[in-house]
């Protein structure tokens, strides 16, 4: 029997991220249950905090405490809502507890937000993690040596798991389902929870803000007329003489206010125009590409599927909400 050992850490916890995780492997087992006779995840919750509030505020958890737990299994870090630092300096404690229970061969694992957590335990030096797309640019400032992948719904390396949004850790929670269990025992997850067991990356799922939490007046303007000027074919040197800079500084100056080169911001921004687009219209192809300035279809094509994980076609196909 393989333990799962939620964390239950000292903060404000987001009830959807935790409750959809655990039903996931009690769906598991309900699965083995019927196939093999016996179950396999055995679900536990622990923390320093024994009766843990969660955000709604209507109802508490009652949790074990860390000294009850022996062997951890896989312990899971749910997501939080404290946005100072994501609950981090209230748990030194469990943090050097799951740093224990990892050295002495537990898996750990983080949902959403609480790959915040996981990243204060160090245990993610050197390896790709995931969150939340809109707590990266924080998560960033905390923890700039790190490799985050704001595109991906989870990684996996060395027994350390992370999972993006908050409806991902059930992405996450059925990998681990089938990692130990099987196909099939994730198959019948997904089916019964209505859950896309393929899903790979939350850039569908990306509303792009543009990057504007900095302090650079002249940049933040340019990045507004990129995004008004959408259909147009934007140039990097338009732009820095539109801000009377030569290119080179201009785009050193770009990069350092938004992580992103200007060619680079300019092509996600026409993306996400198409995506919305085809999120809410009925316009074939050449009409979005041509609307978000592009003429080349084969160019077009392979750019967003770069940028956002799948083909136009199979975006529209999949995000369109026009009958």
């Amino acid at each position: 029997m393989k333990q799962v050992t939620f964390l239950i850490a000292d903060g404000v916890l987001k009830p959807s991220c935790l409750f959809n995780a655990i039903e996931v492997f009690e769906k598991a087992n309900e699965f083995l249950e019927q196939t093999t006779g016996e179950s396999y995840f055995e679900i536990r919750l622990t923390g320093t905090n024994l009766q843990q509030r969660l955000a709604n505020g209507l109802f508490s958890l009652q949790v074990a405490p860390l000294a009850a737990i022996d062997k951890a299994g896989i312990i899971i870090l749910p997501s939080f809502t404290e946005q100072d630092d994501y609950a981090i300096g209230k748990n030194r404690a469990a943090l050097d507890w799951v740093i224990s229970q990892f050295n002495g061969g537990a898996e750990v694992a983080s949902l959403c937000t609480g790959t915040f957590l996981l990243a204060a335990t160090g245990l993610l030096n050197g390896k790709p993690c995931a969150t939340h797309w809109k707590a990266a640019a924080y998560f960033q400032r905390l923890f700039p040596e790190l490799e985050l992948h704001t595109n991906k719904i989870l990684t996996d390396q060395q027994g350390v798991y992370t999972a993006g949004g908050a409806l991902s850790s059930v992405n996450l929670a059925l990998y681990i389902v089938e990692k130990y269990c099987g196909r099939e025992a994730a198959l019948y997850c997904a089916r019964m929870l209505q859950i896309d067991i393929d899903r790979n990356s939350q850039s569908p799922f990306i509303m792009f803000e543009g990057l504007k939490d900095h302090k650079d007046n002249v940049i933040r303007n340019i990045q507004e007329f990129i995004e008004q000027h959408i259909g147009d074919r934007i140039t990097v040197d338009q732009l820095a003489v539109h801000c009377s800079m030569d290119r080179i500084n201009f785009t050193r100056r770009f990069k350092k206010a938004t992580q992103l080169s200007p060619a680079d911001y300019i092509q996600r921004v026409k993306v996400e125009g198409a995506k919305r687009l085809f999120e809410s219209t009925g316009q074939q192809i050449n009409e979005v590409m041509y609307k978000v300035g592009y003429i080349d279809i084969k160019a077009f094509r392979q750019l967003f599927k770069k940028i956002v994980g799948m083909t136009p076609g199979d975006y529209r196909n999949k995000f369109n909400k026009v009958a």
